[in-house]
């Protein structure tokens, strides 16, 4: 029987079968950071279940809020910390090491081809990137995960989006996933799982496939995936390299997952991006898109690059092209947060942080802070932001502030200008 790369998954890590569309399935990896898992660890201690299944398959980070800003967030800090120590996890990331989750982890080599991976948050979809099925789940799954190793979902239905054509010269994976928003919106993937094929991604890095799957969930799915080809063999390479011959031993044995020729799939969209321009949000859903050039001169407070959607090495380099040494409008605050130590090392070695302390960003260390509204550049009520996060939706970086999601081309040129615009390095017709 045809199945796709998600029924391949499923189908190897079945468990069992409570019911007819819900399986229990083996995972391979429980990611964990300091907001959501304190709350799991104290239920599990409440019920006399302080138990890990198996703690080299489970990784954590203190990530959302670091250095704690408040005691509330140094105690949930500490919890993990003291449970990480207690459970003998040796792959925690504490302040000095830690980096956002969805950057660190593939980093680090914990995601392969074929894996389940969980974690207490929506965006751990952004590791389907490299042929696995990774999706946030709540608390109580959470917990069996923790305990157990195992969760249970629906069995997985996949829409495929074919993402033809040729992407325009300063046109990114951030603006080809808003259109796609825009186009299927947020309720487009519900309970469903978004297979991103085609072309434009067979040549996309790694970076730009995990900022495309990374907001899969923005459009309602469980899992956003890529098919693992020879851009994920050389990226794991690093970690997998004692596993196999070869490159080509290790692209044979990765292969096996893609999705059948014949697979069945509840929707199949092509998704021609020959003509697509840069793009951006509006109003609060991020299914509210428009071009870049219709939202020109709208002015900004604020500009934020970083995020596990668009804090890596490759949109760093592209937002410092872009920058190109001018320097921030002085009606503007903008503020850079590179996603791991790894990436903002690279980035001082190849003088990137340089350019953008040239320019006026205040450069941070890595966090999630800023995106939900935490810490790191929170809005005022009436500010506006153009950020490379995300969500849009309304209090996100702060309670009556406005987020206008873009790629990190379009949000270094809005800085400078002090108003939304695109950058240099796209120009219409080209």
């Amino acid at each position: 029987m045809a199945k796709t790369i998600a029924e391949k998954i499923f189908d190897s890590h079945l468990v069992d079968t409570p019911s007819n569309d819900i399986q229990v399935i083996r995972l391979d990896a429980v990611l964990c950071h300091e907001i959501t898992t304190p709350i799991a660890i104290n239920d599990l201690v409440k019920r006399g279940k302080d138990h890990v299944f198996d703690p080299s398959k489970i990784k954590a980070v203190i990530d959302h809020v670091t250095p704690a800003k408040d005691s509330k967030t140094a105690m949930q800090g500490k919890i993990l910390r003291e449970w990480a120590r207690r459970h003998d996890i040796k792959d925690f990331f504490d302040i000095g090491r830690n980096g956002i989750c969805h950057a660190l982890f593939p980093e680090k080599g914990f995601v392969r081809p074929g894996y389940t991976v969980i974690m207490g948050d929506s965006h751990t979809c952004t590791l389907g990137a490299f042929g696995a099925f990774a999706a946030g789940v709540g608390t109580t799954a959470l917990e069996v995960g923790i305990l157990k190793g195992v969760c249970a979902f629906q069995y997985p239905q996949t829409i495929k989006i074919d993402i033809t054509g040729r992407l325009p010269a300063g046109v990114y994976a951030k603006d080809v996933i808003l259109s796609i928003i825009g186009r299927i919106g947020v309720n487009g993937a519900t309970n469903k799982v978004i297979e991103f094929t085609g072309p434009v991604v067979d040549t996309m890095p790694m970076d730009a496939r995990m900022t495309m799957c990374n907001m899969a969930v923005e459009a309602g799915a469980t899992s956003g995936i890529c098919y693992p080809d020879r851009q994920t063999v050389e990226y794991l390479w690093p970690f997998v390299q004692n596993e196999y011959e070869s490159k080509d031993s290790a692209l044979k044995d990765y292969s096996r997952w893609i999705s059948d020729t014949d697979a069945t799939y509840a929707d199949i969209v092509t998704h021609d991006v020959s003509d697509l321009e840069p793009q951006v949000t509006f109003d609060y859903k991020p299914e509210n898109v428009k071009a870049v050039a219709e939202m020109a001169g709208t002015p900004v407070d604020q500009v934020y690059i970083g995020s596990c959607t668009n804090g890596r090495i490759d949109d760093l380099r592209v937002a410092a092209k872009a920058l190109n040494g001018r320097a921030v409008a002085a009606n503007v605050r903008g503020i850079v947060s590179p996603a791991t130590p790894q990436i903002y090392r690279q980035a001082l070695q190849e003088g990137i942080i340089q350019t953008f302390m040239d320019a006026g960003f205040c450069v941070t260390n890595p966090t999630c802070g800023a995106c939900l509204g935490m810490s790191n550049g929170v809005l005022a009520k009436g500010e506006v932001c153009a950020s490379t996060t995300n969500r849009n939706f309304y209090g996100r970086m702060g309670r009556g502030g406005m987020v206008h999601l873009m790629s990190p081309a379009t949000a270094a040129a809005t800085a400078v200008a002090g108003h939304i615009c695109n950058s240099d390095l796209y120009q219409k017709g080209e």
